[in-house]
């Protein structure tokens, strides 16, 4: 299948070879779409000879070319409705009825320079099918968000990610506008189920499914506690798409200087423990060191559970029942890392064997290094340390 994309530089458009790129090199086969696939990419800077060729061997036509911002309200009539009429000019030229795709914005419903450019290129679009028979699928897409996106261009996303992420301040009008978005992985997956006959259309128009509908006020405070978690360490509940989404575009806008950033270690003789990350439903997850020969824990929860996980080093993780009258029945046979010894569990871990340790609750336990280099485990625990109330009691695993 030969793809025509126009366009192929702009946000959309680069995204979209990107994606068909992976399909072509077989590394997406997520989609019906084969590597058989060839890409002609046309924009504004591609030799205009190449026009013609590509519309002569094109089985599907992306159409993203157009203007957002020119410097001239004229150049909105030129840039879209003017390249789209190229365009349709060409395929007919060389009798060439593939489908093809057209961008177009919900603002071809509004009465403005841009939005009666779009309407243009609709209707333009709707005439050569019923001249030519071919099939055309109008995309009023809402606001598009996603990597890639210029900032200070047409995107108040990208400008807020961007100004951000950089430290720059930002200028919200009016919290309570809403915005209608669609994310660029959706969009393109749409548009390549586009490409194998499989549209989500509906009248006249196509449209990408999966919308999301929110305000400016709630996507500016989402981005501030995208920025804020780097000092704070909670991550966002993400459950819902759209943060986790806008996460990942506000990470494309980091500077290069500043992907990482540092955490804070609580350090003593014994080694370290330093917090990762944090959630206010899922708990956190630290990061703990021990020195050689060292012994840390010795205390034990009423509610508060934990998961251990050495990455490296070796050491054993003791337990012992506060109540010893729920001590569990032995079985016969034990798993070769796991001794008991009276009323006290041992299970001896390695970085070799990567395992992860239930800490109950009800039983003391600790955690020892056996080798000569320093151990570290990977914790998490569910909930977040709460000084008013610990739930952590001390109690040796030896009385």
């Amino acid at each position: 299948m030969k793809i025509l994309v126009t366009g192929a530089k702009g946000f959309v458009g680069s995204n979209l070879v990107a994606e068909l790129n992976n399909i072509k090199e077989g590394k997406d086969k997520t989609f019906k779409l084969d590597s058989n696939v060839e890409i002609f990419s046309y924009d504004i800077d591609t030799d205009p000879a190449l026009l013609d060729n590509y519309c002569k061997k094109a089985d599907f036509v992306f159409n993203l070319a157009g203007v957002n911002r020119p410097k001239d309200q004229e150049d909105f009539m030129k840039g879209n409705f003017g390249f789209a009429t190229t365009l349709l000019n060409t395929l007919k030229k060389h009798k060439n009825n593939c489908p093809v795709m057209i961008s177009s914005s919900i603002q071809a419903a509004i009465d403005n320079p841009y939005g009666k450019s779009k309407k243009a290129g609709e209707d333009l679009m709707l005439e050569y099918s019923k001249e030519t028979g071919a099939k055309v699928l109008i995309y009023r897409f809402p606001n598009i968000f996603g990597k890639w996106c210029r900032p200070n261009y047409n995107s108040a996303v990208a400008t807020f990610c961007n100004n951000i992420a950089n430290g720059l301040s930002i200028q919200v009008n009016d919290r309570k506008h809403p915005m209608d978005l669609v994310y660029i992985d959706d969009v393109l997956t749409e548009l390549i189920h586009a490409a194998e006959g499989n549209e989500n259309k509906l009248a006249n128009y196509c449209k990408v499914p999966v919308e999301y509908h929110t305000t400016l006020g709630e996507i500016v405070d989402l981005l501030y506690s995208f920025k804020e978690s780097r000092e704070t360490f909670f991550v966002s509940d993400m459950s819902d798409g759209f943060s986790k989404k806008l996460y990942s575009t506000y990470l494309s806008y980091l500077p290069l200087d500043k992907f990482s950033y540092p955490l804070i270690s609580h350090i003593d003789n014994r080694g370290s423990f330093t917090e990762f990350l944090k959630s206010k439903d899922r708990g956190q997850i630290s990061i703990n060191v021990s020195h050689p020969n060292i012994i840390k824990g010795e205390h034990w929860h009423h509610t508060k559970n934990e998961k251990f996980l050495v990455v490296s080093g070796k050491g054993v993780i003791r337990f012992r029942p506060m109540n010893e009258s729920t001590m569990p029945t032995v079985p016969e046979i034990l798993p070769s890392n796991v001794k008991i010894i009276g009323n006290v569990i041992e299970y001896y871990v390695s970085g070799d064997k990567l395992e992860v340790i239930d800490i109950p609750t009800g039983y003391t336990h600790n955690i020892e290094n056996l080798g000569d280099n320093d151990m570290v485990t990977v914790m998490w625990c569910n909930e977040c340390f709460n000084p008013e109330k610990p739930d952590t009691f001390f109690e040796p695993i030896k009385k």
